[in-house]
């Protein structure tokens, strides 16, 4: 057992003090669908429905037990590590500043509030992150504080492979594989460190966000590199950076083990699991679930462990969700028709709707001295299989069209 394995083994006993092992529950419908033994472990059914605290709580404990004078911790986060550090500086009854980005969700604010009570305060600065985390830093020094990194730390890694510890004890046996999301990666750190030591048969993949892939660009490069461009859709794992420990304890990774989930297929597996299964994942939750369709065939009639790691999902984002999936599944299109500007040309283009087809979205302004104008139109309908037969009634008729479901900079300004 090597001084690792051992450090995580003490960690997740502290953790009692907290909060009990979170399930690791059987699921029969994914388990059913794949042919395998499919099993969740629930992170996100921690105090603050993540793994962060985790994280949190031993970075916090270990250097409290090292400087016990040290009594003030800052971080910089807009989400989950927030939480975490919020709940953990009321368990310990240290002062915790919290730095937000301007734009953070109230919502995201209140429940940081909540956890953290009178033990912390929020600073709101700066639009986007690196410029909250710059001030967080500049004050962290000016004030002689302790800075908790949400991933890039050893203390916070050894909080994280807690997960890897219960999920071992509570199956009672090896699992054939495990099933990690990428951020940062202090959770796959920790869990596989841990893992490779106490059971070294186990076998990993990890899945990242498609826009936000820094383990996979790390790997390629040989090193930490920086993203130009991160899709922050799935904010819990939306990194730009792997940090330089989480690179040190990943660095073996075949990256043929790392796979890429489409930000829009996510929100099917979300929609899926909460219709189905009533359980509310966040977009980074939802990564080791969402990849299970690729694998299929490699697990069927195995042992496999989806490491679900957050539920908090604001359901003002519902229907952002919805549409998202909607728009993968090829269930929902938009386009810009050129109609001709006379009577009954709208009619005509009614009447090439099939009776599963929904018009969610139309907006026209009639242009004088003009014989044609544009239309935004989106339409909604069962199976993207009839959006060909509407294609042929479109074009059999004459009319003159754009889809620009795919095209993100329209999409985006229109829809």
């Amino acid at each position: 057992m090597s001084d690792f394995t051992s450090r995580a083994r003490l960690t997740t006993e502290a953790l009692r003090d907290l909060f009990p092992a979170t399930p690791l529950q059987r699921n029969d419908h994914l388990s059913n669908r794949y042919g395998a033994e499919i099993y969740l472990k629930r992170e996100d059914l921690t105090p603050v429905r993540s793994y962060k605290l985790r994280g949190a709580f031993n970075a916090m404990r270990k250097v409290r037990a090292t400087n016990p004078d040290q009594g003030h911790f800052v971080c910089a986060s807009a989400g989950n590590h927030a939480q975490g550090m919020a709940y953990a500086c009321r368990h310990f009854g240290v002062r915790g500043t919290i730095f937000m980005p301007v734009t953070t969700p109230q919502q995201k604010i209140d429940k940081t509030r909540t956890f953290g009570g009178d033990a912390v305060r929020i600073v709101l600065t700066g639009d986007y992150f690196d410029q909250t985390l710059a001030a967080s830093q500049k004050y962290c020094a000016e004030e002689g504080a302790h800075f908790l990194s949400p991933f890039d730390d050893p203390d916070v890694i050894e909080g994280q492979a807690s997960v890897g510890v219960e999920l071992l004890d509570q199956l009672g046996a090896a699992p054939d594989l495990v099933i990690l999301p990428v951020g940062g990666g202090g959770l796959a750190s920790g869990v596989t460190t841990y893992l490779r030591d106490a059971a070294p048969g186990v076998a990993f993949r990890f899945v990242e966000p498609l826009g936000g892939a820094s383990l996979s660009a790390a790997l390629e490069a040989g090193g930490p590199v920086t993203l130009p461009r991160v899709n922050s859709f799935v904010d819990g794992a939306a990194v730009a950076r792997l940090g330089a420990h989480t690179y040190d304890c990943l660095k073996w990774v075949d990256p043929a083990q790392v796979l890429l989930a489409p930000e829009d297929r996510i929100c099917i597996t979300m929609l899926e699991m909460l219709n189905v299964e009533g359980i509310v994942l966040e977009p980074a939750g939802a990564l080791s679930v969402d990849v299970l369709p690729v694998l299929a065939e490699e697990i069927r009639g195995k042992t496999v462990v989806c490491v679900t790691s957050g539920g908090n999902f604001d359901f003002e984002r519902l229907p952002e969700v919805k549409e998202r999936a909607q728009r993968y599944a090829g269930k929902k299109k938009y386009f810009i028709l050129r109609m001709p500007q006379r009577p009954g040309a709208l009619r005509e283009f009614l009447m090439m709707l099939g009776p599963d087809d929904d018009i969610t979205r139309f907006e026209y302004l009639k242009k004088s001295a003009r014989n044609f104008g544009s239309v935004l139109i989106g339409i909604e309908t069962s199976s993207a299989e009839n959006f060909d037969a509407l294609a042929a009634r479109i074009d059999a008729a004459g009319f003159s069209y754009r889809d620009i479901t795919g095209d993100d900079a329209l999409a985006e300004f229109l829809v």
